[in-house]
């Protein structure tokens, strides 16, 4: 007999999911791979549609990561058929970004902005922030693949400002980084390794492998711009273990075509040819036609170097075939003229005129349409040699001629993009002025809310979880009152009554958070602690008798002065000591989130009703406590249990109570 397969629980299944998440997201792909497998497995035998199309998402990311985009694609397809049947616009939006990440890898950045904007839409419309940041991000990507750097600009700083505002670190990584891609576009390599810097630390802290690896080679790129190429091979060779470790690719080949570009600057030609053949192998592996075209390129330039232009022929002559087959136009013109300077190399063998002459022209024509310019000025360069060699002087002037202005055009470019560089610095500065005084008041808005609501309910707040309501099997709940209070009230002017109100809950949270506790609200002159709730507390039945005892303590010999200039305080002889009185029960109970506009985290339960049913008839200076938690501390030789005997509750009916005190 086969063994039978065990079945999980959806709770299971839903770990199992997390679990998935995580492995992608720390670039623990094939890992991840066999996971979602196993999952799927799981799903066929559930039959959750909702599960399935999850998995389908996730398992298509997993090989988005492994530039397998055939496979990413089709099990993406898959989820978003069986989201837009459920009709779930969370997974449809998550899939749409998803299959627009697989097309911007692709090239197709037409196919990229129209699944991101359609993802976005949705994610607007659910409000889900997290998605509206991350698609935001996506499109600036495309917009800086397109060079249009305002338009990539203006979608990474919005991206970044919900970032920061729901606290994502990996979102707010990953905008700092493409920003810093942005810079180092314009030049502006000191801001590009500003922002790459500040990427890299935070995808370090949370161990975002991809992340990492993506701001090394930018790091790296950046110093070989600035011709530092020690310290880019540094970079570059930090990035590609990470790589390998990760699985990913395209990263490999591109980080090895790069450390290939370091060594040919360098003229280790051998090395240089070492490098481009391995990523070459992995481009041709994986199916990247762009990446294999621009290998064969760069090998071609080396051999050309080596003065082996037969070996130069053939390779720029693969690379021209694969150009033309994937509709390349820069990459054709750039071939053409390669191999056009091959014939027109005096010292080489391969020296035609005609030749030469043909490809050279092809190149122009090809360059003006599509207005490359740069390979147009090296086309009339090799014109102009050509035309010296021949000693054809006066053609050759008219070429070098046209190569000068097409230099100076190009220096024109430059300038403007140094110009666009101070005006996109401008706009930045504003920007981030704006964000500035944004995160100011959001961060003034938070300390508020934190001052209102527990730490981790504030956090699980800000980060959108809504509904809030928890249950917890044991706590203690603490209720403490002002004996006396409501007279007093009467015959103290009202400032002064808000103030020692004040001062006296001031000194209660700080016993209460003392022990661990945490203040729920205050009612009136009411005061109501919880222990282990918002957060574990260990033994919170001692830490709530240890509170209890300390604000008997505390309150005892707390003396209030209130200013002067509050008014008059003439009504203070008049009033009695300040005492309290504290209920405690321990139990279980509910608590969450009321209303939208002034929340309030409040606590449901029996164990609530009869703690406030101790404090109600307990005595001044005394902690009345149930018969229940009173055996749950009886262990503590510091605590005195004093019996008080049954006692009529209202809605409990006779109950057996105790005093306690501090033990012997």
């Amino acid at each position: 007999m086969q063994p039978s397969k065990t079945v999980m629980t959806p709770e299971e299944i839903q770990q199992a999911k997390e679990k998935l998440d995580n492995l992608w997201r720390t670039s623990q792909n094939q890992e991840a791979k066999v996971f979602a497998y196993e999952l799927l497995e799981q799903q066929a035998i559930q039959d959750d549609a909702k599960s399935l199309a999850e998995v389908y998402n996730s398992l298509g990311i997993v090989y988005w990561n492994l530039s397998d985009y055939p496979k990413a694609l089709e099990y993406l397809s898959k989820s978003l058929l069986i989201s837009e049947e459920i009709e779930n616009k969370r997974g449809i939006a998550s899939v749409l970004g998803n299959i627009g990440l697989v097309y911007s890898d692709l090239s197709d950045y037409p196919k990229a902005l129209e699944y991101y904007s359609k993802a976005l839409l949705i994610l607007e419309e659910i409000g889900n922030k997290v998605g509206i940041a991350s698609n935001l991000g996506n499109i600036g990507n495309v917009y800086n693949y397109l060079s249009d750097y305002p338009k990539a600009l203006e979608y990474y700083s919005k991206a970044l400002h919900i970032g920061e505002e729901i606290g994502s670190k990996y979102g707010n990584a990953a905008n700092l980084g493409n920003i810093g891609l942005v810079y180092s576009d314009l030049s502006d390599y000191p801001k590009a390794l500003e922002y790459y810097s500040k990427a890299l630390l935070i995808f370090e802290e949370i161990g975002n492998k991809l992340g990492i690896v993506s701001n090394l080679v930018s790091i790296g790129n950046v110093y070989s711009n600035l011709s530092d190429y020690p310290k880019a091979l540094e970079y570059y060779s930090k990035a590609l273990p990470i790589f390998e470790e990760i699985g990913n690719k395209v990263g490999i080949a591109t980080n090895l075509m790069n450390i290939g570009i370091v060594y040919w600057n360098l003229s280790d030609y051998p090395k240089a040819l070492e490098y481009y053949t391995k990523a070459l192998h992995i481009n041709e592996e994986i199916g990247n036609k762009v990446g294999i075209a621009i290998n064969l390129g760069n090998i071609g330039i080396v051999y050309k170097s080596l003065s082996d232009y037969p070996k130069a022929i053939e390779y720029y002559s693969k690379a021209f075939h694969i150009n033309e087959e994937i509709g390349n136009k820069v990459g054709i013109a750039s071939n053409l003229g390669n191999i056009g300077s091959v014939y027109a190399t005096k010292e080489s063998t391969y020296y035609d005129v005609k030749k030469a002459e043909v490809y050279l022209q092809k190149s122009l024509v090809l360059a003006e349409e599509i207005g490359a310019k740069v390979v147009r000025k090296e086309a009339y360069e090799q014109l102009h040699k050509l035309r010296l060699n021949e000693e054809h002087y006066k053609e050759a002037l008219e070429f070098q001629t046209k190569s000068i202005a097409l230099e100076k055009e190009i220096q024109s470019i430059e300038a403007k993009k140094q110009a666009d560089r101070f005006d996109n610095e401008r706009k930045t500065a504003e920007r981030e002025k704006q964000i500035a005084v944004e995160r100011a008041r959001y961060e003034e808005r938070e300390s508020i809310l934190r001052n209102i609501l527990p730490d981790s309910v504030t956090d699980r707040l800000v980060k959108g979880e809504n509904p809030i309501a928890d249950h917890f099997e044991t706590a203690s709940v603490l209720f403490m009152d002002l004996v006396g209070f409501t007279s007093l009230a009467s015959i103290a002017p009202p400032k002064q009554i808000v103030y020692l109100l004040d001062a006296i809950f001031q000194k209660a949270d700080e016993v209460v958070e003392t022990f661990g506790l945490e203040k729920i609200k205050t009612i009136g002159d009411g005061y109501l602690a919880v222990g282990n709730v918002t957060t574990p507390l260990e033994n919170h039945q001692k830490a709530t008798a240890q509170a209890a005892l300390q604000l008997l303590i505390t309150m005892r010999d707390f003396v209030v002065n209130i200013p002067s200039d509050l008014g008059d305080t003439n009504w203070i002889k008049d009033m009695n000591d300040i005492e309290i009185r504290i209920g405690i029960h321990t139990g279980e109970v509910v608590a969450g989130i009321i209303g939208k506009n002034k929340y309030t985290y409040d606590l449901w339960g029996d164990a609530v009703n009869v703690a406030s049913r101790m404090e109600s008839n307990s005595e001044a200076g005394r902690i009345h406590i149930s018969e229940q938690f009173a055996k749950s501390i009886e262990s503590y030789p510091e605590f005195s249990l004093i019996p008080r005997g049954e006692i009529s509750i209202k809605g409990k009916g006779t109950m057996n109570t105790f005093w306690l005190e501090k033990g012997k």
